[in-house]
């Protein structure tokens, strides 16, 4: 706190007084005034000049004190010195894991997408239906309101800050409208603008954007290795967005649908959890740039629930698709 400036004060004016030598004479009262000179020296207080004189030197005595103490050595840090400070904060505070801050990276380039049209009547789409009104809190054959009918939940990743979207082709596949929802809650209408069957991948563009959008930024897979770290984020079963880490399983994997209708080549495998939903979701690395398109996940039964092994389209690929190879 910056403390307000102090003044002296002001010295009151009086009179100057002298003093009187002790030998001095003094005449009687009533006596007659001697004709003898004054005395010839009389004593002062002494003035302003002499104060100042006797407090320079008491200021440089005390100075030269000062060189006989002797003084505390400063103290250097080393190296070991910077490393115990480094480890007690690491063992005081909480650290965000990596993969929560490429979450964070990421998360305003996310979106929801939802195909609407008629029921599907597969037993995939029967699958999606019952997971997401299973996490709605609703009956597993619940039916929805009257009107639209969800047909496909998906999850998209904006790669050119004017609202494009690249997203998987089975998810908005036959919708008769299709619908986006950015990080900030903003809906827009989308219309798919680009496809690419053979890698599974739809680009949409979005009618309404916000003011503030975001474009992931996009890396390439040729140093990509088995073992790396990896996350995905999207809305499994219309939850999210929602983000699962693990890491790389292997390179150059094929996957052919349930169906056998398709077989998509040069996939990521990895084994971050993936469920109906995360189609079409971003798979990051740890510094939240997108290597992949989430596009489908294995499963030798019926059910379309995640055991382990999930695939995602190389960007490359998928960037390829828009007509913007980035690499």
């Amino acid at each position: 706190m910056r403390r307000p400036s102090r003044y002296s004060r002001s010295p009151r004016s009086s009179p100057p007084t002298e003093e009187v030598a002790d030998d001095a004479i003094v005449p009687e009262a009533g006596a007659p005034a001697s004709d003898a000179p004054p005395p010839a020296t009389r004593h002062r207080r002494p003035g302003r000049a002499a104060l100042a004189l006797m407090l320079v030197v008491a200021m440089g005595a005390a100075a030269g004190a000062g060189y006989l103490w002797p003084r505390a050595g400063g103290h250097t840090l080393t190296q070991k010195d910077i490393d115990a400070a480094v480890l007690r904060t690491l063992q005081t505070n909480t650290l965000p894991s990596p993969a929560a801050k490429a979450a964070d990276i990421i998360r305003p380039s996310v979106v929801r997408v939802v195909g609407y049209g008629e029921e599907k009547k597969t037993p995939e789409a029967k699958t999606e239906k019952r997971g997401r009104n299973m996490a709605k809190g609703k009956p597993p054959e619940a039916d929805g309101p009257p009107g639209e009918v969800e047909r496909g939940v998906g999850t998209g990743v904006v790669i050119v800050d004017k609202g494009v979207i690249l997203t998987n082709l089975h998810v908005v596949a036959g919708a008769d409208k299709i619908r986006v929802t950015f990080f900030d809650g903003l809906e827009s209408p989308a219309t798919i603008t680009g496809v690419q069957p053979e890698n599974d991948l739809a680009v949409l563009q979005a009618q309404k954007i916000p003011d503030d959008l975001v474009a992931a930024t996009m890396r390439s897979t040729a140093d990509l290795r088995p073992g790396d770290q990896v996350a995905a984020v999207g809305f499994p079963f219309g939850i999210g967005p929602s983000v699962s880490a693990g890491v790389v399983s292997g390179l150059k994997r094929s996957f052919r649908s349930p169906e056998g209708k398709q077989e998509l080549g040069n996939l990521i495998q990895f084994d971050a959890a993936a469920n109906p939903g995360n189609s079409g979701g971003p798979l990051i690395n740890m510094d939240g740039e997108v290597l992949g398109v989430v596009t489908a996940i294995l499963n030798p039964t019926q059910q379309r629930t995640f055991i382990g092994i999930g695939f995602a389209v190389p960007i490359e690929n998928a960037a390829s698709a828009a007509g913007s190879p980035p690499f």
